[in-house]
């Protein structure tokens, strides 16, 4: 039942819009218990909610206002305390901002880190755990590289590195917990335009590069991710680009 969404609980962060939001949609439609959202955006959070309980069902979703890179402990006494068990973590929250470097890598590598590590140890049945799945949103930029977004896309190399290494079938074998990446291509939101690239003379260049490529909507990922859910082995990394079937890529 690893591998099946139906009556399992997820915490998903960055869950208010975009890729998260889709997940969340995609997720509910699989009857999951419940899904707790953590976002920093407190007034699309409750709409969220809202929304997502009237269309789902009632206390379907629940919404906790959150920083991830520093309200980890708080936050996760607070989802045990209310739910006791989580079966599954998305670490979806990320910015792309390449003036704020350290911004960056807190969001995108060191905080995934964090969380991962912290659910890791509540779900691994070596401890009374009963096991569960941590779904990593990296990038296409986690394993391809341009010369426009560096720091971004070390942040994504680090998140497939982490992936590939605490998911190892070792560590799976041995603590029961699965580690699964995605991997996005250019999808339409908010992220892919606000990257604040360091060198200015790069802007236009890469206005034009990302006009050649082919663009999907958040809808796909969402979709996609529910499927890399029910095929993906531990350690694995998913391709999600044009709204093609998924395909592993490492």
């Amino acid at each position: 039942m690893e591998r099946d969404l139906q009556n399992k609980t997820v915490v998903i962060t960055g869950g208010v819009s975009g890729i998260g939001l889709s997940i969340v949609e995609n997720f509910l439609e699989k009857n999951v218990k419940a899904i707790i959202i953590l976002d920093i955006d407190e007034t699309s959070g409750k709409q969220v909610k809202e929304k997502m309980n009237a269309k789902f069902g009632k206390n379907k979703v629940v919404f906790y206002k959150c920083d991830v890179t520093k309200d980890l402990n708080v936050i996760y006494e607070k989802i045990v305390n209310d739910f006791e068990t989580v079966d599954v973590l998305v670490n979806n929250a990320g910015v792309a901002d390449e003036k704020a470097y350290k911004k960056t890598i807190d969001v995108n590598i060191t905080a995934v880190v964090e969380w991962s590590l912290k659910f890791w140890d509540h779900m691994r049945k070596d401890r009374s755990g009963r096991g569960g799945t941590i779904l990593n949103v990296a990038s296409i930029y986690g394993f391809r590289v341009d010369p426009y977004v560096p720091v971004y896309q070390a942040s994504k190399f680090a998140v497939m590195g982490f992936t590939k290494s605490l998911g190892h079938e070792y560590n799976y074998s041995k603590f029961g917990v699965r580690v699964v990446a995605i991997c996005p291509g250019f999808t339409e939101t908010s992220l892919p335009t606000n990257a604040n690239l360091r060198v200015d003379e790069m802007l236009k260049d890469l206005q034009v590069f990302l006009e050649t490529d082919i663009w999907q909507k958040p809808e796909a990922v969402g979709k996609a991710a529910v499927e890399v859910f029910e095929v993906a082995d531990s350690g694995t990394a998913w391709l999600i680009e044009h709204s093609q079937p998924i395909s592993q890529v490492l």
